[in-house]
């Protein structure tokens, strides 16, 4: 494979990308106006045929995950946009939003259509401001030029779109939390079932999407479900914004079919800084399990990452060369984790506080013997015990790093991790004071 996919990135370069009037000289909305003419059963099957998987970590199929919503019964139902994009590494849908946030607005537009929602939300990570005023200008805009608000393009149908932002926490990412956060609650995840599609959004039937995945409906409903399924592989078809950060000599967003290989986006992306070596990388951002320079012929999709023994997610590709300390690296990870737990949960809660403790005498050099036994046992005692996903994502990278590279967990005995890997070496790249 020896070009990229520029669909949902098309517009990035061009003159006021994130304007209505742009848009639509790219033949934005042209998919709406279709929609708005097709059944919605048709639309719903249409993106089931596409193939199109959830682009927000878990990959679960779109379309079906549509299907899922009960018979209407003459009450409310929602959609809500995941655009809480809170995990170390992962930086594809706020550039998305910023540069093309029409995409995502009619790809609301037409999901609503399909799903018979007349109140749609996006939730976005309070942070980032600059996006949430684009996005609001980019909904205004739509409404005005009746793509949204009453009787849109004229054939009836009502559809209100709410930007709400977060007040910042880790935990409203996943569905449920972020739910509850949008009602007016503290953001804790939810005992399931019952699921968002039965009893989701003020105990309404409600999908939940994140925003690429809702961006890459209009294309599919207007180019058709062939189209979107003539890329990538047989299971995990079409495009994706695969986001490439760390020690690479050009970081930023590289748009390619799904089942383009690692070693291919590293060349793309210049490859790794002059003078210096890949030693470790993540396929999906800091919660999925670290893969190296074996794995770098791997084939990104769903599968392939699997079976190397990692998780795809949100094609947040972190990238370290041999300056960095994989003790200090998974360190800050747990404690970004640990902060962000909700305490919910005792595996998460409390697991993720001794984690970070175990983590710290390592990189200090003051490990005991039963320090790296007690990582992994207390690993394996949160994943797949916790309420949700969080704890999952702490155990992951702890337990793949001892597995590639338990000799510096050793070293971590007797030895502090900046004298085997002194700051120095890093402050030339990144620019940073020693």
């Amino acid at each position: 494979m020896s070009t990229l996919a520029p669909v949902l990135s098309d517009l990035w370069d061009a003159p006021q990308s994130w304007k209505l009037d742009t848009y639509v000289s790219r033949n934005g909305y042209d998919g709406l106006r279709k929609a708005m003419e097709t059944d919605p059963a048709e639309l719903i099957t249409m993106v089931k045929d596409s193939g199109l998987r959830g682009r927000g970590g878990a990959g679960f199929p779109t379309g079906l995950k549509w299907s899922f919503l009960p018979k209407p019964d003459g009450g409310p139902r929602y959609l809500v946009v995941n655009a809480d994009e809170s995990e170390p590494g992962t930086c594809k849908d706020i550039p998305l939003m910023m540069a093309n946030p029409h995409a995502l607005i009619e790809g609301v537009a037409i999901t609503s259509v399909a799903i018979g929602c007349h109140h749609a939300f996006i939730y976005l990570r309070g942070e980032v401001v600059h996006v949430y005023r684009r996005l609001l200008a980019a909904v205004r805009e739509a409404k005005e030029a009746g793509y949204l608000g009453s009787d849109v393009l004229g054939t009836g149908y009502d559809l209100e779109v709410t930007v709400h932002a977060g007040a910042g926490a880790y935990i409203c990412g996943e569905e449920t939390a972020l739910l509850d956060s949008l009602e007016g609650r503290r953001g804790q995840p939810r005992l399931k079932p019952p699921f968002p599609a039965v009893a989701g959004l003020y105990a309404r039937p409600t999908v939940v999407n994140n925003v690429e995945s809702i961006a890459s409906v209009p294309g599919i409903v207007r180019r058709g479900a062939d189209w979107f399924a003539s890329m990538g592989t047989e299971k995990s078809k079409g495009h994706g914004l695969f986001s490439l950060s760390g020690h690479v000599a050009r970081p930023g967003q590289y748009e390619a079919p799904l089942g383009i290989t690692f070693r291919e986006l590293l060349d793309m992306a210049g490859g790794i800084r002059d003078g210096h070596e890949l030693k470790f990388w993540t396929p999906g951002g800091s919660s999925t399990p670290i893969l190296t320079a074996e794995h770098l012929d791997v084939v990104l999709d769903y599968e392939s990452v699997g079976a190397a023994g990692s998780m795809l997610a949100t094609r947040a590709l972190q990238v370290f060369d041999e300056t960095t300390s994989v003790v200090r690296c998974v360190s800050r990870w747990i404690d970004f984790y640990q902060h962000e737990s909700c305490g919910k949960c005792t595996p998460c809660r409390e697991g993720t506080f001794w984690l970070k403790q175990i983590l710290q005498r390592l990189e200090a050099g003051e490990g005991t013997e039963s320090d790296i036994d007690l990582l992994l046992d207390v690993a394996g005692n949160i994943e797949g015990r916790s309420f949700c996903a969080l704890g999952d994502a702490a155990a992951t990278p702890v337990k793949s790093a001892i597995k590639h590279f338990r000799d510096e967990f050793e070293q971590g005995l007797h030895t502090p991790a900046w004298e085997l890997f002194p700051y120095e070496a890093n402050a030339a790249f990144t620019g940073v004071s020693s």
